[in-house]
């Protein structure tokens, strides 16, 4: 699963508004748009802000790990 997907992914499930994930991303609306449109790569530190917030390992998130879990 590309990036983009899981980012959207993520954000339907918690039910979230783009505004409000770019919020927990510490970034802006517009940024966080490019990011699930696959037009921008977030950096890592947007990405670790993400995990945190979704409660989910940054491997899980990228599609690396089918475990949730953080450890």
């Amino acid at each position: 699963m590309e990036l983009k997907d899981a980012l959207r992914r993520f954000r339907k499930y918690a039910k979230i508004t783009q505004r409000q994930a770019a919020k927990a991303a510490n970034t802006s609306e517009r940024m966080y748009q490019e990011y699930e449109y696959g037009k921008a790569v977030p950096a890592l530190s947007y990405m670790i802000s993400l995990a945190d917030y979704y409660d989910v390992s940054l491997d899980y998130l990228v599609g690396r790990s089918e475990d949730p879990a953080r450890h």
